[in-house]
C-alpha cells in the first residue's frame, strides 16, 4: 500500500467532497460522494442500493479524485487502488463516529452498523498536483 505525504493528507483532512469511480462489465461509473481521510486509506459512505456499492463487490478496483477545480490553481490528489466493504465492527463504529463529527447531514439522518456500509479505498497509486 502507498503512503501519503503530509500535503496530501493535510489536503484530504481540508476537503469534504470527493468523486469515486468504479467499474462493473468494462462500464465506468462515477459520482461525487463524501469521504473521509484515516489511516491511510480514504473511507467514502454508500448505501446497499447503489450502483458504486455493487460495483464494489464484484472489482474492488477504485479510483478517487478530491480536487479544487480553480483556474491557474488545480489542487488535487488522485487515488488509484483497492475497496474494501466496512460493514460492522470496530472499524466501522471509528469511521461512523467521524463522519458524525465531519458532516450535519450524518448528525441530521444516523444510520447503525448494518443499515450503511462505507467503502475503504486502500490506495496503490497515488498522484497528486497544485498542494505546494
Amino acid at each position: 500500500m502507498k503512503e501519503f505525504t503530509k500535503k496530501e493528507i493535510n489536503f484530504l483532512e481540508s476537503r469534504e467532497e470527493a468523486r469515486i469511480a468504479t467499474s462493473h462489465n468494462e462500464i465506468p461509473h462515477v459520482k461525487p460522494v463524501s469521504f473521509v481521510y484515516f489511516e491511510n486509506a480514504v473511507f467514502v459512505a454508500t448505501d446497499y442500493k447503489t450502483k458504486t456499492y455493487e460495483n464494489i463487490k464484484s472489482n474492488p478496483n477504485t479510483s478517487v479524485v478530491i480536487d479544487i477545480y480553480k483556474t491557474g490553481g488545480h489542487k488535487a490528489v488522485c487515488i488509484q487502488g483497492m475497496s474494501e466493504i466496512i460493514e460492522n465492527g470496530l472499524e466501522f463504529k471509528r469511521i461512523y463516529d467521524i463522519f458524525y463529527q465531519k458532516f450535519e447531514w450524518v448528525r441530521k439522518d444516523p444510520w447503525g452498523e448494518n443499515e450503511a456500509p462505507f467503502l475503504k479505498v486502500m490506495p496503490k497509486n497515488i498522484i497528486s498536483w497544485g498542494l505546494g
